[in-house]
């Protein structure tokens, strides 16, 4: 089992920057790929951005120059930077961590909310 634990969402202007982190415990051994994932409400969730144990890293177009996924294996932790935030990013945001076993785990989420 892993445990993932979010800290970082809050409520930003438009235009503004937000850090998301999200540690990891537990049987972390068995990390792959780490990620962070959004649910906009009455949409479904989607990928926001992932990066792999070898830092191969991988965005969704509407994130794309405006966001940077950071991981740093010796802390187990990832990061999410997010800049130039537009309110369409206003959406609870998940950490997601997959295992070489095919299992996958999730934080409890946090709130980021982007006012115009």
């Amino acid at each position: 089992q892993v445990q993932l634990v979010e800290s970082g969402g809050g409520l930003v202007q438009a235009g503004g920057s937000l850090r998301l982190s999200c540690a990891a415990s537990g049987s972390i051994f068995s990390i792959n790929a780490m990620g962070w994932y959004r649910q906009a409400p009455g949409k479904q969730r989607e990928l926001v951005a992932a990066i792999t144990s070898g830092g191969s890293t991988n965005y969704a177009d509407s994130v794309k120059g405006r966001f940077t996924i950071s991981r740093d294996n010796a802390k187990n932790t990832v990061h999410l930077q997010m800049n130039t935030l537009k309110p369409e990013d206003t959406a609870v945001y998940y950490c997601n961590a997959d295992s070489i076993y095919g299992s996958r785990w999730w934080g409890q989420g946090t709130l980021v909310t982007v006012s115009s």
